[in-house]
């Protein structure tokens, strides 16, 4: 296992929400859930977000990431990606840092832009000048937690811990703007789910060629045995409602790697390799497979990760 959140070779797991539940037992099932990637070799887990009871999602990345940090024996969290226009920036680093002092060296950070409506409507907001927004958010965001200028946080101590403790940073990228900017902030990227492999490379690309050095981590949607294909075709018509035209314009296949183990480790690391990724991140929940099968997936997926980790 890596120890670093989004280090190059880690691989780690999406949790999401069994919405369908209790509150109470939503929270303790994916708890449980964390814990089992960690039993299984994942190295770290990243939580996301949406507003308003959309479906399969919780409106709390950080909160969640701490809960499943107090449920995993090891390995990390990262609320990936935290819509960053939804919340003062200066919160976001507050919270976070002050996280990551609880869990030393378990906690990073990815960060959106957002585009899903509701999610702006809820929070009294718009999408007026959203890339401006973002980007400012994106460089404060930066600048606080590798501990290189806090700001008006300067004499926050979780924040001054920042300067001998950086926490990590992805971005999500779309475009080759997006991985210039993040290259200049000295964040990563975070590579979409549906992003066809071409795609993947040109932005881990350019992202190198602007002299971006962190980690680049590619999202890819697995389903041990070929049993959950239905549900995650399905999640793919959702994303297509509310998902941002310029990312929709590279969406080809539904790039879902299914099969048995062996399979989808060849094809996770195939996939690795043509996008010229440093970590993986898997999801292999979606709304309409039940907490039994999630699990039973994740213990699957221990011998996928031992096969990855022999190459």
């Amino acid at each position: 296992m890596t120890s670093q959140p989004f280090a190059a070779g880690s691989i780690s797991l999406r949790l999401y929400p069994h919405d369908d539940r209790p509150a109470a037992e939503i929270i303790a099932v994916m708890r449980e859930q964390a814990a089992l990637g960690a039993a299984a070799g994942f190295d770290g887990v990243m939580t996301s977000e949406h507003h308003g009871g959309f479906r399969g999602y919780l409106p709390n990345p950080i909160q969640a990431a701490g809960w499943a940090l107090e449920a995993m024996p090891s390995g990390w969290a990262a609320p990936c990606p935290l819509l960053l226009p939804l919340r003062p920036t200066s919160l976001v680093v507050e919270e976070i840092a002050w996280l990551a002092a609880r869990f030393p060296g378990r906690i990073g950070l990815g960060v959106a832009a957002g585009s899903l409506e509701q999610d702006f409507t809820i929070m009294g907001l718009d999408k007026t000048d959203l890339t401006r927004r973002f980007a400012d958010g994106l460089a404060t965001v930066t600048a606080a937690l590798s501990g290189r200028d806090g700001g008006p946080l300067s004499a926050d101590p979780a924040v001054r811990r920042c300067a001998t403790h950086p926490v990590p940073v992805l971005s999500a990228a779309m475009s080759a703007v997006a991985c210039r900017r993040a290259a200049d902030l000295g964040a990563g990227l975070l590579i979409d789910s549906l992003a066809p492999l071409p795609r993947c490379r040109e932005l881990a690309d350019r992202f190198r060629d602007a002299g971006g050095t962190a980690p680049v981590s590619l999202v890819r949607r697995v389903s041990i045995g070929g049993r959950s294909n239905v549900q995650h075709d399905a999640q793919v018509d959702v994303y297509r409602t509310y998902s941002a035209p310029a990312a929709q314009a590279h969406w080809s296949e539904s790039q879902l790697i299914s099969g048995c183990a062996a399979a989808v480790a060849d094809g996770l690391m195939a996939a690795r390799a043509a996008a010229g990724a440093d970590s993986m991140n898997i999801r292999i929940h979606v709304p309409g497979i039940t907490p039994d099968e999630v699990s039973r997936q994740i213990d699957e997926l221990a011998e996928v990760i031992a096969l990855m980790r022999k190459h």
